[in-house]
C-alpha cells in the first residue's frame, strides 16, 4: 500500500454521490488527487445527472458509477463498485483535511472500531454555522449517530453485515449509524471536514435547524422516511 501508515494499511474507497454538481465537482475532484496520489480509490456515484458532471469527472480520469438516483442507492451502487477494505462515503460539497485516508486507518487499525466519522466544521458567512457544526459534533459524541455531512467511514466487512444503506429517501445515515452501532461505537476523528453551509444559508439558518431537529424527531417516533423526504424538500 502506498501511505504513510505502513505496509498494512487498508486500501480506502471514497465514494462521492452526485447530482447535478458540475459546479462543485473540479474542485472537489483536485482535493482528491493526493489522495489517490497516496493510494485511494474514489468513485463517482452519479444519480443521473444533467449537467456534465459524469463528463466533468471522466475526462478528469475518475471512475464513474451511474446508479438509480437517490443518495442510499447511489451510494451502496458505488461501495459494489469498490474494491477498498474500507469505504468512506463523502458529500461532493465537503472537503476531507490533508492525510484522511492515513486518519480512517488509524481509526480502524486495532479492531476497536469498526466505522466513524469526522468532527464537522460548516463553512459560510452566518456565525451561526460554526455553532451548527459544534452541535453536530457534541450530539454524534452523546448518540452514537453520525450524518452524512461528517464523512462517515467504515470497513467493508461491517458495512455488508448490516446491508449497506437501506433504500430510503432521507436519514439513510442515521439508520446505518443505528445498525453499525450494534457492532461497535464509531470512531471520532477530531480533525474536520469542512462542509458547505449552502443548505443553511439558502433556507435560512434558524429554519434549517427547526427543520432537520423536527424531521429526526419525527423519524425517532416511527414516520416512514417517504414522508419526512417530502417535509424536507
Amino acid at each position: 500500500m502506498k501511505w504513510d501508515s505502513g505496509p498494512q494499511a487498508m486500501k480506502l474507497s471514497i465514494i462521492v454521490p452526485v447530482m447535478n454538481e458540475a459546479h462543485e465537482l473540479p474542485a472537489l475532484l483536485e482535493r482528491l488527487l493526493p489522495l489517490v496520489r497516496r493510494g485511494c480509490e474514489v468513485i463517482i456515484a452519479d444519480g443521473g445527472s444533467e449537467d456534465g458532471s459524469t463528463d466533468i469527472a471522466e475526462c478528469a480520469g475518475f471512475t464513474v458509477v451511474r446508479a438509480p438516483r437517490g443518495r442510499a442507492r447511489q451510494m451502496n451502487a458505488g461501495a459494489a463498485h469498490a474494491t477498498g477494505a474500507a469505504l468512506l462515503f463523502l458529500h461532493a460539497d465537503t472537503c476531507v483535511p490533508e492525510g484522511a485516508g492515513v486518519l480512517v486507518d488509524q481509526a480502524l487499525s486495532g479492531g476497536a472500531h469498526r466505522w466513524g466519522r469526522f468532527d464537522v466544521r460548516i463553512a459560510g458567512r452566518p456565525a451561526m454555522l460554526r455553532v451548527v457544526g459544534r452541535m453536530m459534533n457534541l450530539r454524534s459524541r452523546l448518540t452514537g449517530i453520525a450524518t452524512g455531512d461528517q464523512a462517515m467511514f467504515v470497513t467493508r466487512a461491517a458495512f455488508e453485515a448490516v446491508g449497506g444503506f437501506p433504500d430510503q429517501p432521507l436519514m439513510e445515515d442515521v439508520e446505518l449509524s443505528k445498525r453499525l452501532r450494534a457492532i461497535s461505537r464509531p470512531a471520532r476523528i477530531a480533525r474536520c471536514v469542512i462542509t458547505s453551509g449552502r443548505r443553511w444559508e439558502t433556507r435560512g439558518v434558524w429554519r434549517t435547524i427547526f427543520l432537520m431537529w423536527r424531521l429526526r424527531w419525527d423519524y425517532w417516533r416511527g414516520v416512514p422516511a417517504s414522508q419526512l423526504a417530502e417535509a424536507y424538500r
